[in-house]
């Protein structure tokens, strides 16, 4: 059998319309018993597309828990079968938010609808690996211990919401719970080859189950209907169109983040360019005054050089007028030795004539006294002659 794929928005609103089939699917993507749903007015619905890419349904559902106990809770939808900007997803939560109806009191004591937010994605997200992502808020204290007590909050529970993910590529056509069956009518694999417009079952697929039952003959009957048929091939049109825009957007973005990738490497090889420019005008700078030092201190060893040749030279004349005057002094030493070597050979020759003299007048019986007068020596010299 071939039924009407869902991913279409209008098939998928066709199918959400069902107030059983939207208990259906909201009871396993929440797994809790929705006991009624009622769809909310939605000023964001994509009627008009305009440059949007996601459908949205909100719904006010009473839920009844295990104790039996019901209370209603606001139940924001958002589908999309294209990449999109996550700020439409967080406007749209906005929008709900501020929205007086989702409040229940007054005054101090108003508070806000508990949010489940639930996103059913044509595309993956990132590397998440699992077709149904759960995004449930706890509360924490300082140390990070959970926080039970006095939760669940009216307060807190109008401040934050839980977040369920489905990441429809991942849906390979494994049924391992409740929630695999409901979705396999979006398993995109099930796709036909010839005709997107529908996914391929076996037609005994869900007979066995009273739920998906009316799931099936609604997709079925929306396959066989001609508005809806050219619901789909208007919304294929469109999304070709912005398919189309968004690959030239993309183009365009990615040509500018290269421009800017390259501007602003060309200002970081510019700016280190200019420290290098700076820092070598510095080094430059710097041996610039080095060299006009050494070339100071250059020109003072040149005229230390200078004085000290001109001290030498003048060092070398007195040392050669020394030399010369020693020359001389030696000279006149010489001669006076010389002269004093004539004196004492005469001198030596007096004293053997004046001793000669001494002994011949001796041996002439002179007497010493006789001959010291006569002489005019001392009488101590003739006496020592007179021993010898």
């Amino acid at each position: 059998m071939y039924i009407a794929n869902p991913i279409y928005d209008s098939v998928f609103k066709y199918l959400m319309a069902d107030e059983r089939i939207a208990r259906t699917i909201l009871s396993a993507l929440l797994k809790k018993d929705v006991v009624a749903v009622e769809t909310r007015a939605n000023e964001y619905d994509n009627i008009s597309r305009d440059t949007l890419s996601i459908f949205r349904i909100d719904f006010g559902a009473t839920i009844r828990d295990n104790d039996g106990t019901e209370h209603l809770i606001l139940i924001e939808l958002q589908k999309t079968w294209a990449q999109t900007e996550t700020l439409r997803f967080r406007q749209y939560l906005g929008a709900q938010y501020a929205n007086k109806i989702n409040m229940r009191g007054r005054g101090r004591d108003s508070h806000g609808l508990p949010m489940v937010a639930v996103y059913l994605m044509g595309h993956r997200v990132g590397d998440i690996d699992v077709p149904v992502l759960y995004v449930n808020r706890q509360g924490f204290d300082y140390t990070g211990n959970i926080v039970t007590h006095g939760l669940p909050d009216p307060f807190v529970d109008s401040l934050t919401h839980d977040s369920i993910i489905v990441q429809i590529p991942l849906l390979h056509g494994q049924v391992n719970n409740r929630l695999d069956k409901v979705l396999s009518v979006f398993d995109q694999a099930r796709r036909d080859d010839s005709d997107g417009h529908t996914l391929q079952f076996a037609d005994d697929y869900y007979e066995d189950d009273d739920d998906m039952r009316p799931i099936v003959r609604r997709l079925l009957s929306a396959a066989s209907d001609a508005d809806m048929r050219h619901s789909m091939n208007v919304e294929d049109e469109y999304f070709s169109t912005i398919e189309e825009q968004d690959t030239e957007i993309m183009m365009q973005r990615k040509t500018i983040a290269n421009q800017k990738a390259a501007i602003l490497e060309q200002n970081e090889r510019l700016s280190e360019q200019q420290a290098q420019l700076s820092e070598q005008q510095a080094q430059l700078s710097e041996q610039q005054t080095q060299i006009s030092e050494q070339q100071t201190q250059i020109s003072e060893q040149q005229t230390q050089i200078s004085e000290q040749q001109t001290q030498l030279s003048e060092q070398q004349t007195q040392i050669s007028e020394q030399q010369t005057k020693l020359s001389e002094q030696q000279a006149q030493l010489s001669e006076q030795q010389a002269q004093l070597s004539e004196q004492q050979t005469q001198l030596s020759a007096k004293d053997a004539q004046l001793q000669a003299s001494i002994r011949l007048l001796l041996q002439s019986g002179v007497t010493p006294a006789r001959i010291a007068a006569t002489l005019h020596v001392d009488e101590s010299l003739v006496s020592s002659v007179m021993s010898e």
